[in-house]
């Protein structure tokens, strides 16, 4: 008797237009390169009229001086704070002071309380920049014609090709984070341990708490 056929459950890679992760870039299917920016946030209710002119205007004189397209990606996720909560049980088990004990019972109480209301929302701030060397006006006509037509010359790129458009997509980053500074924004360009696990969050949030992703320096390709 012939063993059941297993079902094949095809993995989330299989859906993504990603080609590789390398050099604080991810290198897409398509030969484009994308890097990704960490933004803070700017609480403008709190700000005076006179802050929010400023503010507005700063926004306004970096879009105009954008001369390639930006993509702002605000990622939410319901906060999970069990691993906190499970922490602070651990304390008040091992603390010897009941005074110190009791407000550590009252303030675990206290949060999983809060919780019970309503969900409590983790956002951060993302900007993707972007570069298609098949865009670029430097190039002529016969060299992006034939890449359109090879696009497995872009994917699996050599280093050299590489480095020369990275170079290109760096210099548009490094104009993103001058223009948002100028606004006050702290800005964080993610390298490749923090691109690779940004993907694996969006694509795998339920498992992404439990099964923290190994270090990509230790990682072997067999």
């Amino acid at each position: 008797m012939k063993p059941p056929k297993r079902s094949y459950i095809p993995s989330a890679q299989k859906y993504l237009n990603v080609s590789e992760v390398r050099d604080n870039a991810i290198v897409m299917d398509d030969g484009t390169l994308r890097s990704i920016l960490m933004v803070s946030s700017i609480n403008f209710a709190l700000k005076n009229e006179e802050e929010q002119n400023a503010i507005i205007g700063a926004y306004v004189s970096f879009l105009n001086n954008l001369s390639f397209p930006l993509e702002i990606v605000i990622h939410s996720r319901e906060l999970n704070i069990e691993n906190y909560l499970n922490d602070l049980k651990n304390k008040e088990k091992a603390q010897t002071n009941e005074l110190l004990k009791a407000q550590t019972i009252e303030y675990i109480d206290y949060v999983a309380e809060l919780v019970s209301l309503g969900k409590i929302m983790n956002k951060r701030f993302y900007v993707v920049v972007s570069y298609n060397p098949l865009s670029d006006d430097k190039k002529g006509f016969f060299d992006r014609f034939g890449e359109i037509f090879s696009p497995s010359s872009l994917i699996k790129m050599k280093e050299d090709k590489f480095q020369k458009l990275k170079k290109e997509l760096d210099r548009r980053v490094d104009s993103v984070v001058s223009g948002l500074a100028s606004i006050g924004l702290n800005v964080v360009e993610l390298d490749t341990q923090a691109l690779i696990e940004l993907l694996y969050n969006i694509y795998n949030p339920d498992v992404y708490g439990n099964q923290p992703l190994q270090d990509v320096n230790s990682l072997r390709v067999v």
